[in-house]
């Protein structure tokens, strides 16, 4: 009976905990949409100059890593492919499910993921190291919101960087099927590129940008959340750091899995 007591109460306990998280992590995101679409209007500036500097940092800086992966998916994605099918002579549709799986899932995914580790976590890192050494209240008693001053500029960056981010890398994704079928397979370039375009529709290229969206908004509140809830001094900020990676990568996944099932439930 004890241990069946103690299982309820510590299951109790971790779902008020992830309740009482969630709460704060919509009134953070409430305040950030508030000083995004309201307060601008009020007279109250968004900090622009911040905000293309976060669309260098986390976008731009970002191109790279993002297109190397994205080329490599398209490869892997591919040659595995073309392995299977071969069997059955159908090596055309490798163009069909290359550009399918990179256009709906992979590309968003995989871009939001790299961003994740990159950025989200430099966003708690930052924000957190600021929380231990009192800036946070040296931005309050200076007279600036801290969500305006440091969350606003991060989201909206993140909110235009992912989705591009994600056109990036939905390209080059396809091209790197595109240049195994064209080394490997007995295909032309014509057909193959034929075929790709047969196999898209508009939805592929709006539901994966639809994704990158939410998953910008989960990056920059989690990564926001975790570094303005640091305790602990340094080790705190690593931890924080931690939690927010894991945390990010958790909500896109079931986001992901959310969406999917939205856009292409009749299938």
């Amino acid at each position: 009976m004890e241990v069946v007591t103690r299982f309820f109460g510590g299951f109790g306990r971790h779902v008020l905990t992830s309740l009482d998280q969630l709460g704060r992590v919509t009134n953070l995101a409430r305040e950030s949409f508030y000083w995004i679409l309201v307060a601008p209007w009020k007279g109250r500036r968004i900090r622009w100059r911040s905000t293309i500097e976060q669309m260098v940092v986390i976008g731009y800086n970002s191109i790279p890593i993002v297109t190397t992966i994205a080329f490599f998916v398209g490869l892997i994605i591919a040659m595995q492919s073309a392995y299977q099918l071969q069997q059955f002579g159908a090596t055309i549709f490798v163009a069909n499910l290359v550009a399918v799986s990179v256009l709906r899932e992979l590309s968003p995914l995989l871009t939001a993921i790299v961003v994740t580790g990159r950025s989200g976590s430099a966003i708690a890192a930052e924000i957190g190291t600021m929380k231990v050494s009192e800036e946070i209240d040296a931005l309050k008693t200076m007279g600036f919101n801290p969500v305006q001053f440091l969350v606003v500029p991060k989201t909206l960056a993140l909110l235009v960087m992912l989705p591009a981010l994600t056109i990036i890398a939905d390209f080059v994704g396809v091209l790197g099927g595109y240049v195994i079928s064209m080394a490997t397979l007995n295909v032309t370039s014509a057909r193959y590129i034929n075929q790709t375009m047969d196999a898209l529709v508009f939805k592929d290229l709006f539901s994966g940008l639809v994704k990158s969206f939410f998953f910008a908004l989960i990056i920059a509140k989690i990564g926001s959340y975790e570094g303005f809830n640091v305790e602990g001094g340094a080790e705190g900020v690593g931890k924080s750091t931690t939690r927010a990676v894991v945390a990010s990568i958790f909500l896109i996944i079931a986001a992901d899995v959310f969406f999917t099932a939205l856009f292409f439930s009749s299938l």
